[in-house]
């Protein structure tokens, strides 16, 4: 049987609330950058993406989330005007168009700051309100949700050989530390999400062991969200390239969701929206194991 994620609603600007109730939220990946790994998540302007987001729309997608810097291995840092000019048309075109809610991914304050006053809800942050001092109390003011996502390094080097003693207790660790910090800032407790990197300084060994132990996350109180979608321990199994891992991209989403995962950030909104709900639907059937 699934472990049982916690209960809770994330809330949102304007008297608006995202339910995490158990049911399973699938977070549709817009990228507004020419480098990020799978080029299905690319947009080059904002008809592009308007395009994509309808359909994640149609489909059952619970969160968008716009990316303006690539963090994938190897990625070079953005400054802050450029990824403030990729990211905040997107946001105002999503929000002159949809009430859905909408996560920014990035990590600097400034990039944070004009996301939310253009419509974004969310801060999405790799680096946990690490990387920038500012950050944290911003998002303590404006009173959003937060995802502290646990990374090994700096995206540029972060997969030259990274190494753990014992992954899933680090990762937690690490993770516990980073909410902790974020409620020292004055960041709501019932408004933290942690995400364990999935692929972000980490071996295959370590992220099969990540999604095998969700459990040691929600123990600690707080929602978790995966992002796996067609990343490439996937393909260090499958032997496909990003194009060609949807199905492997899929197994490990159900998988997640079996260890309690409530957020899934996923380039394949519709197959993924269907893939849970057959999994939930099956899984409510089963007898608990004895």
């Amino acid at each position: 049987m699934p472990a049982t994620p916690p209960e809770r609603s994330l809330k949102l600007p304007r008297g608006r609330s995202l339910a995490l109730d158990g049911k399973a939220v699938v977070m549709g990946i817009v990228n507004a950058t020419p480098d990020s790994f799978y080029a299905g998540s690319r947009f080059a302007d904002v008809p592009g993406a308007l395009d994509a987001i309808a359909g994640m729309v149609l489909a059952g997608a619970g969160i968008i989330d716009v990316g303006g810097e690539s963090t994938k291995p190897g990625a070079a840092y953005v400054a802050a005007d450029e990824e403030l000019a990729r990211v905040v048309p997107v946001i105002e075109a999503i929000r002159a168009r949809w009430d859905i809610p909408i996560s920014v991914d990035t990590r600097k304050a400034s990039v944070a700051e004009a996301a939310l006053r253009s419509g974004a809800d969310i801060i999405n942050d790799v680096a946990a309100l690490g990387d920038d001092p500012l950050l944290a109390p911003l998002c303590a003011r404006y009173g959003v949700p937060v995802v502290l996502m646990h990374k090994k390094g700096i995206p540029a080097s972060m997969q030259a050989s990274p190494y753990y003693d014992d992954c899933v207790a680090e990762v937690r660790e690490f993770l516990v530390k980073a909410a902790a910090n974020a409620r020292l800032a004055g960041i709501d407790p019932g408004q933290i999400v942690l995400d364990p990197g999935i692929g972000f300084g980490k071996r295959l060994e370590d992220n099969l062991a990540l999604i095998a132990s969700l459990d040691a996350l929600l123990d600690s109180g707080y929602p978790v969200l995966v992002g796996l979608s067609r990343k490439s321990f996937i393909g260090m199994i499958t032997g496909e390239q990003p194009e060609g891992r949807l199905a492997g991209s899929l197994g490990a989403a159900c998988a997640a969701r079996a260890h309690g995962a409530v957020i899934f950030r996923v380039h394949d909104v519709a197959e993924t929206v269907e893939a849970l709900a057959v999994f939930d639907a099956a899984n409510a059937g089963m007898e608990p194991r004895r």
